[in-house]
């Protein structure tokens, strides 16, 4: 790690050093060169650099003007740096569709998931290090003590694929946890109507683990409004059940 540039505790950051793990994530990218890639915190260029081999055009976001500093002294002419929060950048500036890649800082992950989300339209697909918990939650299955509300919202508007896993020795510092690799696609049917009454109703659900459905949605809906059995818990519905009850409730309105 550069000895300019300490790690900073409150963005999250955790540099990438394994050339291995480099070479694997830029292969699981793909980038071809006239692709539209913007790279979500950059840090000092793990993968920023590769990439800026094989693509005529990079866009990054960073928020550490520090490390701004380490990416504009690489002056490379195909690089467009953007400084500020990716929670706040509107994704038109980058002249869409894009393809979104990062090592997402762990800290905020979920809301840049959830923000990125809410713009899947302008996203042609998503490369992302994520701590290893994470993408086991967004890729979990119904039934699983891990399925929950990150695992329904993704996985109703993208495919969702655990790629491979990336141990805290590939970094400095290193993590106390395992990342890994999530590659998303968005859905080319999505049968979601309405994603605020639909996350409305995922958010409900999955507020108290142990409740059944009738206790969690009691202010949203009664089993006499809707076909779905709400003696169950949450976590035995699969995706399009969760659906069906955004729909049943929408017509409540």
């Amino acid at each position: 790690m550069s000895a300019k540039h300490k790690a900073r505790k409150r963005f999250g950051q955790n540099f990438l050093t394994d050339q291995k793990i480099i070479d694997q994530i830029i292969a699981t990218i793909a980038p071809k060169q006239d692709d539209n890639i913007l790279e979500i915190g950059p840090g000092q260029g793990a993968m920023t650099l590769p990439l800026l081999e094989r693509v005529d055009k990079l866009s990054v976001i960073e928020i550490d003007r520090d490390l701004i500093e380490i990416l504009e002294s690489y002056n490379k002419s195909n690089l467009v740096i953007h400084q500020g929060d990716a929670l706040n950048f509107d994704l038109d500036q980058f002249n869409p569709p894009i393809r979104v890649v990062g090592n997402l800082p762990y800290n905020i992950s979920s809301p840049i998931l959830f923000h990125l989300l809410e713009n899947r339209d302008k996203v042609i697909d998503m490369t992302f290090m994520l701590q290893k918990e994470v993408v086991e939650r967004m890729s979990a299955t119904h039934g699983s003590k891990i399925y929950g509300r990150l695992s329904v919202m993704m996985q109703a508007f993208f495919e969702v694929e655990l790629i491979f896993v990336v141990p805290p020795e590939s970094f400095d510092p290193a993590p106390k946890v395992d990342s890994a690799i999530v590659y998303l696609t968005p859905l080319k049917v999505c049968k979601v109507d309405n994603i605020e009454i639909f996350e409305q109703v995922v958010k409900a659900a999955f507020a108290h683990r142990r409740k059944t459905l009738r206790n969690c949605l009691k202010s949203l809906l009664t089993q006499d409004q809707t076909q779905v059995d709400l003696s169950q818990r949450a976590e035995m519905l699969d995706i399009d059940t969760f659906i069906t009850l955004a729909k049943d409730y929408e017509k409540q309105y």
